[in-house]
């Protein structure tokens, strides 16, 4: 199953991805009461799992030959395919050849850091630059998104906790990033984490650890990779996450970065994001998300 998130009328409204055009799930619900039970946001979808998208697949079935219920995706303001994570966990240094490119080790456990929700952002976006910082820069990322709540699961069993999977580019200030030890202050500028266009559920897309993964500045790739040179895959990452914390169905872990960004180019070959550079993320089978950058 594929949602989306989009702007109508002031709120944040669920979406459902079909071959009529994007399902506008409130509507629709409305338009057939026998479906009042029906997950209406991203939230409730993921928190009833397999029972919540056999109900919202019944419910487009159902309006396909409704077409006022369904809207052109070209015409939609898009917000964050999750709009509402506890958590926003991110794993550094996660690809061996991005560790290569910046001479550091490979880490002998995943290296945590956090992002808040002033970070998140929607396909389509635009993405302000901060005024204290001169350096920003792209991550293509894969986001692991929970379905139920996970506390010391083990490896084996960690796929089975996660509902699906979207892009993510953890944007990074790197001039803050590097002010300390803790990367917090370079990685929390508002906007800077969007995910999206889509958030797609784990059973159309198979193994997370074999995916390319590229990112374009202004239609030049600089990222071009596979999630399979991830130092610590997918369920490694979901079983050490929750050995330390408890993680609930809507929780976002981003999985690493890998070689192409700004940072690992050469000082005198670093062209940081500027006012205007279009950044497009892509992994394969989770679509395209693109946003803006502009001056403060």
């Amino acid at each position: 199953m594929i949602t989306i998130t989009f702007q109508k009328q002031g709120k944040l409204c669920l979406g459902m991805k079909t071959d009529r055009g994007i399902l506008d799930v409130e509507q629709a619900v409305a338009s057939f009461p026998e479906y009042q039970d029906v997950p209406t946001t991203v939230g409730e979808l993921i928190a009833r799992g397999e029972a919540g998208k056999t109900l919202l697949a019944q419910l487009a079935d159902r309006a396909s030959q409704n077409s006022s219920l369904f809207l052109e995706e070209e015409t939609l303001h898009f917000g964050p395919c999750v709009p509402e994570p506890q958590k926003i966990v991110c794993v550094g240094l996660n690809y061996k050849k991005h560790a290569d490119e910046c001479n550091m080790p490979y880490p002998p456990a995943p290296l945590l850091f956090s992002k808040f929700h002033n970070t998140l952002a929607g396909h389509g976006e635009e993405i302000e630059l901060p005024q204290a910082s001169t350096q920003v820069d792209y991550e293509a990322e894969l986001a692991i998104v929970i379905g139920a709540q996970a506390k010391n699961v083990t490896k084996a069993d960690a796929l089975s906790y996660v509902y699906g999977y979207c892009n993510a580019n953890d944007l990074s200030a790197r001039d803050l990033q590097f002010k300390s030890s803790q990367w917090l202050l370079g990685k929390t500028c508002d906007g800077f984490c969007p995910v999206g266009p889509y958030l797609v559920s784990a059973d159309e897309i198979g193994n997370p650890n074999d995916l390319r993964i590229t990112a374009t500045v202004n239609g030049e790739v600089r990222q071009d990779s596979n999630t399979s040179d991830m130092i610590f895959a997918c369920d490694e990452i979901i079983s050490y996450i929750s050995e330390h914390m408890t993680l609930q169905p809507g929780d976002l872990i981003l999985t690493g970065t890998p070689e192409g960004v700004i940072t690992g180019y050469p000082e005198e070959q670093r062209v940081w994001l500027k006012d205007g550079d279009v950044v497009t993320i892509e992994i394969e089978k989770l679509g395209q998300l693109t946003n803006r950058l502009r001056k403060a």
